[in-house]
């Protein structure tokens, strides 16, 4: 039988500001499973719940949301083996993620999916990434 161990973060954690959304929502930021880390899409939003206006500002939060649900799971960037990212107006954006993106995943580079959206969560959010990560031991 596979061991499913799903994460819960610190309350006081100050990049995601606690569970409050992952309660509200029913859902875990990650959940292991069969050798693999499961990442839930992060979106470029502050502890505070409020979405910048800028694309990069997003885009640089959704990364270090992901890397701190990897830290969490005693994983980095280079522990990932896919990466989706979701795009509303991916034509101006993508150049800017490519940038943001190549600061946090430097090497061992994981499969990347990239897909234009109509739409997120909240009307004024921009980007979402989704990972699956192998698991260490």
């Amino acid at each position: 039988m596979t061991k499913i161990e799903r994460l819960r973060l610190p309350e006081d954690n100050a990049v995601f500001g606690g569970n409050k959304v992952f309660a509200l929502f029913k859902y875990n930021p990650a959940v292991k499973a069969g050798g693999l880390v499961f990442i839930a899409g992060q979106v470029g939003i502050r502890a505070d719940g409020t979405v910048p206006d800028s694309a990069e500002e997003q885009i640089r939060l959704a990364f270090q949301r992901l890397g701190e649900v990897l830290k969490q799971m005693g994983l980095d960037f280079s522990d990932l083996v896919e990466l989706v990212s979701y795009h509303v107006g991916v034509d101006t954006q993508l150049a800017t993620f490519r940038a943001v993106k190549d600061e946090f995943i430097t090497a061992d580079f994981p499969a990347w999916t990239i897909l234009g959206v109509a739409a997120l969560a909240r009307p004024n959010m921009l980007i979402e990434i989704k990972a699956v990560a192998a698991a260490r031991g």
